[in-house]
């Protein structure tokens, strides 16, 4: 059985008061495993980018908790926060976030840079997993060099880069036309499988339905649902046999 690596427990986030009050995040709670693919949707102010902030420990809730593994992060101080982001998280955002004045390789060594990596070895792991991901002939391109569905790989990589246990994605195809879009939804699905990570996404885009194996559906700061998605949950062997796309 996979193991539990975040779990969210009667999770809330309110703003204002009064008449004013928007509850954007009203008593949530989940469970994640290991090889997990989660698509969570909802309408524009449903409280689920809320909600992926808080699982990320960018946002503090003002009630409930929150584990990564057995370790209760969400009462943490802001150092100790950071450390353990660190360690179980990747993010992936839909701007990508990646600078521009750095080329391929050198946008994921930084990261392993920061946590004293010397140049040599992290240019090493750099270059291990931006092949990986079908990025290995671009290594020395300049960001303005790429399309967008190379610039998430550069994104996803970075991501991965820690070796996290998480991958957290903020709405990753909303800036790719349907082709990029649709690799990278396999990408993201094909690193849960390969590597046994667990990958949550935050979209609006119905047809990454396919490749997940839960949708959660949050509407008015409340999982008003929770369903099956196209995606075996048993994982495709065509998902272990093949790079990515």
């Amino acid at each position: 059985m996979s193991s539990s690596v975040l779990k969210a427990e009667n999770l809330r986030k309110h703003y204002g008061q009064g008449a004013g009050l928007v509850k954007a995040v009203d008593d949530i709670s989940l469970s994640v495993t290991s090889g997990d693919v989660i698509l969570i949707m909802g309408p524009s102010g449903s409280g689920k980018t809320t909600l992926l902030t808080m699982l990320g420990g960018l946002l503090t809730p003002d009630d409930g908790r929150i584990y990564y593994g057995k370790h209760l992060i969400s009462a943490l101080p802001a150092r100790k926060l950071a450390a353990e982001r660190a360690e179980h998280l990747g993010f992936v955002f839909q701007s990508f976030n990646l600078v521009p004045s750095l080329n391929v390789w050198e946008n994921v060594a930084v990261v392993l840079e920061l946590t004293g990596r010397n140049r040599s070895n992290a240019r090493a792991e750099a270059e291990k997993v931006l092949s990986k991901l079908g990025m290995k002939e671009r290594l020395t391109y300049r960001i303005d060099q790429l399309s967008g569905g190379e610039k998430q790989r550069v994104a996803i990589a970075r991501a991965l880069a820690m070796e996290p246990s998480i991958i957290l994605a903020d709405e990753p195809t909303a800036n790719l036309d349907s082709k990029n879009g649709h690799q990278v939804a396999e990408l993201l699905c094909g690193i849960a499988c390969r590597e046994n990570r667990a990958v949550l996404i935050v979209s609006h885009d119905h047809r990454l339905k396919d490749v997940a194996k839960r949708i959660i559906t949050i509407e008015d700061g409340k999982l008003i649902r929770e369903e099956k998605g196209g995606h075996d949950a048993n994982c495709p062997a065509e998902h272990h046999a093949r790079p990515p796309v």
